[in-house]
């Protein structure tokens, strides 16, 4: 059974306003994390909760409840303002 993908609203702003190139990129990660929230690749943050997928130079950081087994982003962005 695939998990359900929400995407807070800042997440969908800054998703919205990625160049076109990598907005079709990082739609398609958040898409398979329906699949398997943990892919290879993804990694549990130390500084903060949640997990992240890389995707070239673009992260995207979510929350995984497997109680409800939901994926929430939380943000999305290039890896120097992501994390801050």
């Amino acid at each position: 059974m695939d998990y359900e993908v929400f995407i807070l609203r800042r997440a969908q702003k800054q998703l919205a306003n990625l160049p076109k190139q990598n907005y079709s990129r990082i739609r398609d990660v958040l898409a398979a994390l329906a699949a398997d929230p943990r892919p290879s690749g993804c990694k549990k943050l130390t500084g903060r909760e949640g997990w992240r997928i890389r995707s070239r130079d673009y992260r995207v950081i979510y929350e995984i409840d497997d109680g409800q087994r939901r994926v929430t982003v939380l943000d999305i962005g290039h890896r120097k303002d992501v994390y801050s």
